[in-house]
């Protein structure tokens, strides 16, 4: 039984391994119109004008990847303060390490790898999906509550003579023949 797929993948950029000569490989990307309103609704914004991503890779021993490089792109929001909408600018710095998948390690190793740095992530079918790691930290990069520059939320004053948010409920309770609230 096949198990089913939770999302596709808006972004597929695969790179093998075997393909990184020793000296390194340069990779820039720029996603089109498709993927960035694919990336937009994933990530429940507004829109993705612009989303590019540039990566060197190399090899890390005979069966590793170093990626290096950066996610940079322009999203459309609201802001929560105004609801106008915004576009706000993503850099994301990216340095992972990938290795192919091996035997879980011991507890100890476990635990001194936890300590000392973050594991390395998983090389799947001998390959590293670009697509997918820029997404990903694209979508780490998101706030999730942008902001207008110089927006400033007014809350209600606890002296305001104005009336109070409940009062047209409490009428109404009162209005059904329930007590005062």
């Amino acid at each position: 039984m096949n198990k089913p797929r939770l999302a596709e993948q808006p972004w597929k950029v695969p790179v093998a391994v075997t393909d990184v000569p020793e000296t390194g490989k340069r990779v820039d990307l720029a996603a089109d119109a498709a993927t960035r309103g694919a990336i937009a609704k994933l990530a429940a914004v507004a829109g993705v004008p612009r989303l590019e991503a540039q990566f060197d890779l190399t090899r890390q021993g005979n069966d590793g990847l170093h990626v290096v490089g950066r996610v940079a792109a322009t999203v459309e929001q609201n802001c929560v303060v105004t609801l106008e909408p915004m576009q706000t600018e993503i850099d994301e710095a990216v340095d992972m390490v990938f290795t192919p998948t091996r035997a879980p390690p011991a507890r100890a190793e476990r635990l001194k790898t936890l300590q000392d740095e973050d594991p390395p992530e998983a090389i799947k079918d001998g390959s590293v999906d670009l697509g997918a790691l820029a997404t990903e930290f694209l979508l780490l990069g998101i706030d999730p509550y942008p902001r207008k520059p110089g927006a400033v939320f007014d809350a209600p004053q606890a002296d305001d003579p104005g009336p109070h948010p409940f009062a047209a409920l409490a009428a109404l309770k009162k209005g059904m023949g329930g007590k005062d609230a």
